[in-house]
């Protein structure tokens, strides 16, 4: 009996250290390429068969979820900070979409899995995505109450819109001062004009 609980045990823990390693190993070659690279080289490179790979993330959505994991707890404490910071609720919102365009650059092609899981509600991807336009709501609607953000504007259209600028910093148009402009031109559509002196 002991001995099958110690296998058992032993076999978590391999699983365990498994799922690990591919995240560490999926997280250096999607930094170093893109989020459309092959999972089969990642199942290579991190020296496991791809079934392996595959038991443990079934689709790239589940492993980009399992990768941004991290990051999202990042993001939420960066959202803490912006609200114990005592910020007008018009730069708390500035604040808040600047750490949104960081959190979307955590890998180059994310914008894209992230712009198709939206449309898919059962997507880890479009559950963490929904969680951010919700806290992006939150942030703008005092931003509104009190005349600093546009009465039309919605979380969601943000969301998006700071998604689109990271999917553009990584077109082949785009130069250097591209995310720059495209980024103050977000806060344009979204900033309620300052009243003449």
């Amino acid at each position: 009996m002991g001995e099958t609980s110690g296998g058992v045990r032993r076999e978590r823990k391999d699983k365990a250290r498994n799922r690990e390693h591919i995240l560490e190993v999926a997280d250096e070659y999607f930094s170093a390429a893109d989020v459309s690279g092959s999972l089969d080289a990642i199942a290579k490179r991190a020296g496991v068969g791809a079934g392996t790979l595959y038991r443990h993330f079934p689709t790239r959505e589940a492993l980009l979820a399992a990768l941004l994991q991290a990051r999202n707890e990042v993001l939420a404490d960066r959202r803490d900070e912006i609200w114990a910071e005592g910020h007008d609720p018009g730069v708390a919102l500035g604040l808040w979409l600047e750490a949104i365009d960081e959190w979307l650059s955590a890998f180059r092609g994310l914008p894209e899995p992230l712009r198709t899981a939206l449309s898919d509600e059962a997507s880890p991807l479009a559950i963490t995505c929904q969680g951010f336009v919700t806290d992006t709501d939150e942030f703008l609607v005092p931003a509104q109450r009190q005349g600093q953000a546009q009465p039309g504007v919605r979380g969601r259209d943000l969301f998006l819109g700071a998604l689109a600028t990271s999917w553009a910093r990584g077109a082949v148009m785009a130069d250097d001062a591209s995310a720059e402009s495209l980024k103050e031109l977000l806060r344009r559509g979204w900033a309620a004009p300052t009243p003449p002196a």
